[in-house]
């Protein structure tokens, strides 16, 4: 039987879950309050994501669990939105000291220049909750289908143009905050909050959007945000000390799913040019095309770069531009170099010190973890979490400079000179344990890979070669791994597809080079390409160029043309 093309979709189960939810209440107040068990009914974890905490176990402890006819180790993982990643001394104390009171002890710093706290029972999440948002940060909309942390350059005090930049982050972030009085209501005890006073969802209406909503704001020539990889993106141009406008991006996300064609990672396509008091009035519209256009039947086609996929860029920028009521202007010329941080010390254009830490995997713990703890409590600076799952110390004195160093050295924190440029250029997703959707290690595995690979390059003079590596326990892409110029993705426990050629600037994909692979077949399918890259290489030339050159992988910049 043909089924009628005219006839209305059968929306997702989310959908009605959500216009059921009296603006994301549910039962989530009464499921808290249930002892029995340590887990909440499926409606209220998804509506909970809303308000920035996903349901968990531990998976490293499911299969004793499940032969014992036990309940699995439930628990929760919350995140704190930072938009820009921008955090005072006073709050990182504590989210720190949320860390080793309700949650595992370690704090996760995420791609999108987050806090995520690990490892939460449900009897403490609601606590946990009200002490974040008395440190005057809060986790509404920070997951769910909503927008989420607005990201933008990891130090605002760099350049003047920095700042500007991160002040037009905080303003699509304020404008976008869901309005539901349902967050104060059930973690706050009906406090008066600057978020969440409204009963009304004027942006989103009463079941928001089809799914999750990413936005970043870049400033060239660093790409440090991955703006190509966002839903909508804003690329400040500057002239002289302001940025008199933006490029605006749309369309870009990085999530699939294995053995699905139709799904892939998509680039943003740059549209047009806006005045920077345009920006949140562009923010706004962009939303709700998506609101009223993306795909509510089929979760894994509801993002953005489907919608504009299936409609066209041009059918886009038309809609945008009436719904506007003004057109934009043309684009304006931009280059991007890198995605890379900047660490070690640098002096900003205001005569301060910053500090750039390396992070393996985003997990601040053990010694690492005190030792931020220390300079927060003892010196007058503040700290900024970067995309690349790193952290800037800023606003640093010269005098505070040195006792940085000393608490540094003190904890044995590890120097990113003595460091390989492929471990600093190294990201991985949280994965297992914690993650339902993890397929294979990530954050576990990707330092044992880097091990290997470190041999490697040391006996090829590649040591100080940056070269971008991301991995991520599923093909959902959370550790951006198609924009890896290595990307390794959780194909089954064990085994991962192997991706080379992305562009170091942010601005091509790469491209299967091996799929299903083992750790062992990784080393061994590396080793020769790095042999040729370290004999080969023109000067100057990026690995990622340098393996569409050779022709191990063929360039891809469209989505669609990734599975080819």
């Amino acid at each position: 039987m043909i089924s009628d093309p005219n006839k209305p979709k059968k929306l997702s189960a989310n959908e009605g879950i959500k216009e059921n939810s009296d603006f994301l209440r549910g039962t989530i107040a009464e499921s808290l309050l249930d002892e029995s068990t340590g887990s909440i009914p499926a409606s209220d974890a998804q509506l909970t994501k809303f308000h920035g905490t996903y349901l968990q176990d531990d998976r490293d402890k499911r299969l004793s669990l499940i032969k014992e006819k036990k309940e699995k180790a439930f628990s929760f993982m919350i995140r704190v939105r930072v938009p820009g990643g921008v955090c005072t001394s006073k709050q990182w104390i504590g989210i720190d000291d949320l860390s080793d009171k309700f949650a595992d002890g370690t704090l996760k710093l995420t791609t999108r220049q987050a806090f995520q706290l690990h490892g939460i029972l449900k009897r403490n999440l609601k606590q946990t909750m009200k002490e974040i948002n008395d440190t005057l940060l809060d986790t509404l909309a920070a997951c769910g289908d909503v927008n989420r942390n607005v990201m933008s350059p990891a130090n605002p005090f760099e350049s003047k143009l920095h700042g500007q930049a991160l002040e037009i982050a905080q303003k699509i972030h304020d404008h976008l905050t869901p309005q539901t009085s349902a967050y104060a209501e059930i973690w706050l005890d009906g406090e008066k909050t600057s978020i969440g006073e409204k009963e009304i969802e004027p942006i989103y209406g009463k079941t928001y959007l089809p799914r999750k909503f990413k936005i970043a704001v870049a400033l060239p020539p660093r790409n440090d945000v991955d703006v190509f990889s966002n839903c909508l993106g804003f690329v400040g141009i500057p002239e002289g000390e302001r940025i008199i406008g933006y490029n605006v991006l749309v369309g870009g996300g990085l999530g699939m799913t294995h053995g699905k064609v139709t799904t892939f990672p998509r680039l943003a396509d740059v549209i047009g040019f806006c005045k920077p008091e345009q920006v949140v009035q562009v923010a706004e519209e962009v939303v709700k095309i998506q609101r009223d256009h993306g795909d509510r039947s089929d979760r894994r086609h509801a993002r953005l770069k489907y919608t504009i996929q299936d409609l066209g860029v041009e059918w886009f920028r038309d809609e945008l531009n009436n719904r506007l009521g003004w057109h934009l202007e043309p684009v304006k010329d931009f280059t991007f170099e890198s995605t890379t941080d900047r660490y070690g010390w640098n002096l900003d254009e205001d005569g301060h010190w910053t500090y750039g830490l390396f992070v393996e995997g985003g997990r601040l713990r053990d010694k690492a973890k005190q030792a931020i703890r220390q300079i927060a409590e003892t010196i007058d600076c503040e700290f900024r979490l970067t995309a690349n799952q790193n952290l800037v110390i800023a606003r640093i004195s010269q005098q505070s400079k040195e006792k940085i160093e000393a608490i540094l050295l003190g904890n044995e924190v590890i120097d990113a000179q003595n460091l390989s440029a492929i471990r600093l250029n190294s990201i991985a997703c949280t994965a297992l344990p914690t993650c339902s959707l993890a397929l294979a290690e990530s954050e576990r595995y990707l330092p044992e890979l880097i091990d290997e690979l470190d041999q490697i390059i040391d006996k090829l003079g590649l040591r100080d070669e940056s070269i971008a590596i991301r991995s991520t326990g599923c093909p959902n892409g959370c550790g951006r791994p198609y924009l890896g110029e290595i990307g390794l993705v959780g194909k089954a426990p064990g085994k991962y597809n192997l991706y080379l050629g992305a562009g170091f600037d942010g601005m091509r994909l790469n491209k299967l080079y091996r799929p299903a692979i083992s750790h062992e077949e990784i080393v061994s399918e590396l080793r020769p390409v790095l042999e040729d890259y370290s004999k080969s290489r023109i000067k100057n030339e990026r690995f990622g160029d340098f393996c569409i050159r050779k022709e191990y992988v063929k360039q891809t910049v469209q989505g669609s043309d990734f599975h080819d």
